[in-house]
């Protein structure tokens, strides 16, 4: 009887002891995290001559992720405030229990954005418009005529957007970050001088990741005036970067640019992909009027947003947005047209600590989710 109760004693104990070696080891391996963002829209839509639809309501829109049909998180039209369509946490307020999807559970604030109630309206409202201007030796010719145009598209902007101003050659120059000072945006413009040759490539990654720090409507207009003869970043990383991280792009070009097969082509489906639009321009007059036209573009898109749905896929996801109405076949929706989720992340934190809301990622959008 001693032996059995002796022998069942020692069962017990080396039973445990394997238990919390097995629970210890657990504990120590690395966690798998997949981050999703809240996706951001701008969408316009035009008839068939090109004129905008406008007055379009959240429920004309139909969003499809995957196949997947997704619910619609916030809406805005033109310079209209945004408005919030689900019961979520929005950038500024509180973790609170959520009807959206799990998705919605770690709302994050970007590290440049002011605390207090009014954060997501701040944040949102309004149009952050990155100009990108080439300042290579491409641009001797007409230099102050390219000036005078994005002078004037300054000017003309809506008082709520902010824009920042930035010009590149083999380097990229932040002359004014992002601001709502217009006198300080266009002695920026004024400053700037020709200089040597054109990386854009190199300098729209930097730009994109600037812009992408932010929330919101988010736009980067370029004006160049010939090839990239700089840069060691492909354009196809570019502009998969701009479609993740939901900015639209605009590309102003001369005709010096025009002549160039391979800019013309990487141009026009760069901005395809994005929802923006590419422009070649003969002369100064069509330079300003490529400027008028970014500007409506502005004044008259749509911004949605939508938490995705649970999605196996981590990979490259398409997205559709189809309008409903009897003259749907007339429509004509420009929009990006996929993203990649942030790819998995390795991390050898315990359970209870990736509880906690990680860093805001300076290359995703404002809100994320974990599945």
């Amino acid at each position: 009887m001693l032996r059995k109760y002796l022998a069942g004693t020692l069962l017990l104990m080396l039973s445990l002891q394997l238990s919390g070696r097995r629970s210890a080891a657990q504990d120590d391996e690395p966690h798998i995290r997949v981050v999703v963002n809240m996706v951001q829209l701008n969408v316009a839509v035009t008839d068939k001559n090109g004129r905008y639809i406008t007055s379009l309501r959240p429920e004309d829109f139909t969003v499809v992720e995957d196949g997947i049909h997704e619910k619609i998180a916030t809406f805005a039209e033109g310079d209209e405030p945004t408005r919030s369509l689900l019961d979520i946490p929005l950038p500024g307020s509180s973790i609170a229990s959520l009807s959206a999807p799990e998705a919605a559970a770690n709302a994050l604030v970007p590290e440049h954005a002011p605390a207090g109630p009014n954060t997501f309206a701040s944040e949102v409202n309004g149009a952050k418009v990155f100009v990108l201007f080439d300042t290579s030796n491409y641009m001797y010719r007409g230099f102050v005529f390219a000036q005078d145009a994005i002078s004037d598209f300054v000017r003309s902007l809506d008082t709520a957007d902010q824009i920042a101003f930035y010009s590149y050659s083999r380097d990229l120059s932040r002359a004014a970050i992002l601001t709502s000072d217009r006198p300080k945006l266009l002695r920026a413009v004024r400053s700037t001088v020709v200089g040597d040759d054109a990386a854009l490539y190199n300098a729209l990654l930097l730009t994109l990741k600037d812009a992408a720090r932010y929330t919101g409507r988010r736009v980067v207009v370029v004006f160049s005036n010939g090839p990239d003869n700089a840069s060691v970043v492909p354009p196809e990383d570019v502009a998969e970067l701009a479609q993740s991280s939901g900015i639209s792009v605009y590309m102003i070009s001369t005709h010096q640019a025009r002549l160039e097969p391979v800019s013309t082509a990487v141009f026009e489906r760069m901005t395809a992909a994005t929802g923006g639009k590419a422009y070649f321009s003969k002369t100064w007059r069509d330079e300003k009027r490529a400027f008028e036209s970014i500007r409506d573009d502005l004044a008259h898109l749509y911004s949605l947003s939508y938490y995705p749905q649970p999605n196996p896929n981590r990979g490259w996801r398409a997205i559709k947005v189809r309008v409903a109405g009897e003259s749907v076949k007339h429509y004509q929706i420009r929009t990006r047209n996929g993203y990649r989720p942030e790819p998995s992340r390795f991390s050898d934190a315990r359970p209870e600590a990736l509880n906690r809301p990680p860093a805001a990622d300076p290359g995703s959008d404002c809100c994320q989710q974990r599945h």
